[in-house]
């Protein structure tokens, strides 16, 4: 199959082009605002479907509203029909296109357009009115506020929120793909008459605002947001895509002595909290136990030894463990324990709990095993 795809080095374009290309279709067509005129014309006679994707919302000049969302769409139209080509045509339209504005005007006419063709030709179109979209490679102060404010806040440049109650409804780029393949194979979702995407979200713009500057503060924090919540994950991927490229990592706080280190690495108030465990050789750490905080041990490098003693027994359970064997050993309640390093070299531990440590709270008692 040979796919046609305008506005290529778009958002949804670029997008759109990589998912063809994993779903192992490599006869692609591009055609961009740079593109030589001809290219269309010999395109249109070979291409099998075609996504209809070029257009602005944003130009300098009012008129570059019609000429690039309504003459465009008009000339590629009638090449299809010079040649005779009734490949199913799909065009991204705007839920702008329901308003009575220049940008929404364009849109309406290119639809208009699109299912006259249709009706003419008897060829398949699939005209989606799409949200707000957003997601990897999005441009900012372009395409989405969403991209607008993951670019700002990445940077600590300010951002606008001119009415926090304002509500959005957006839709993720993944799920706008998704059904694009759909229609690529005739399955479209879709109403009479407009075809949609079925997965879209509605968040206010001031929360939309906060969501995004606590990913920022996640890396201080060490919180992981809300990876349940279905906007709250595409969001955050979209954040960590706009980060400026020396500013991918960030550094912990790590807590040292003689004995070695202990780092937190993250923490969620749902799923407990990770931290990395180093001890020289020869020390031991631990010797305490919890009345509800459970554990889960996981040496990834050198040799340990866990032991364990009910509080209220003598008899003492020991484990050896190994990074050339990865092996988790649960923590339970009411067990003093102890992990020492039995190696020659640096012992290190991840290590799961169940609550993230709270200092007033500790729930933790200091016994030798």
């Amino acid at each position: 199959m040979k796919i046609l795809v305008t506005g290529a080095n778009g958002f949804v374009g670029k997008n759109l082009i990589v998912e063809l290309e994993n779903k192992g279709y490599h006869e692609i067509l591009t055609f961009t605002r740079e593109s030589d005129s001809s290219l269309l014309e010999d395109y249109t006679k070979e291409c099998d479907f075609v996504f209809h994707l070029a257009g602005v919302n944003r130009p300098k000049d009012e008129a570059e509203f019609m000429r690039d969302n309504f003459d465009l769409t008009a000339h590629l139209l009638e090449l299809l029909k010079k040649h005779n080509n009734n490949a199913p045509v799909l065009i991204t339209s705007s839920i702008q296109a329901e308003r009575n504005n220049p940008y929404g005007q364009s849109k309406k006419a290119g639809e208009d357009l699109l299912f006259d063709y249709s009706k003419e030709s008897g060829s398949k179109v699939y005209v989606y009115r799409l949200p707000n979209l957003f997601g990897k490679w999005s441009k900012p102060n372009y395409n989405t506020v969403v991209a607008t404010y993951c670019h700002n806040i990445a940077r600590d440049l300010d951002i606008q929120v001119n009415n926090p109650d304002a509500e959005l409804n957006l839709c993720y780029i993944d799920d706008v793909l998704e059904e694009f393949m759909s229609a690529l194979v005739g399955e479209p979702t879709r109403t009479e008459q407009y075809c949609f995407v079925p997965v879209t979200h509605n968040i206010k713009l001031g929360e939309l605002a906060d969501l995004i500057k606590s990913f920022k503060k996640s890396r201080t924090d060490l919180s992981i947001p809300d990876m349940e919540d279905a906007l709250t994950k595409k969001l955050y991927s979209t954040y960590l895509s706009f980060l400026p490229e020396d500013k991918f990592s960030y550094d912990l706080k790590m807590n040292t002595d003689h004995r070695g280190s202990f780092t937190e690495f993250m923490r969620t108030a749902e799923r407990g909290q990770v931290s990395i465990n180093v001890s020289k050789p020869g020390i031991t750490k631990g010797n305490h136990w919890h009345h509800t905080k459970n554990e889960k041990f996981l040496v990834v490098s050198g040799e340990g030894l866990i032991r364990f003693r009910k509080i209220d027994s003598e008899e003492i359970s020991e484990y050896r463990v190994s990074g050339g064997k990865l092996q988790v050993v649960d923590i339970p309640t009411g067990y003093t324990h102890s992990i020492v390093n039995i190696g020659e070299n640096d012992l290190v531990t991840v290590m799961w709990a169940n609550e993230c440590f709270d200092p007033e709270k500790p729930d933790t008692y200091f016994v030798e095993v």
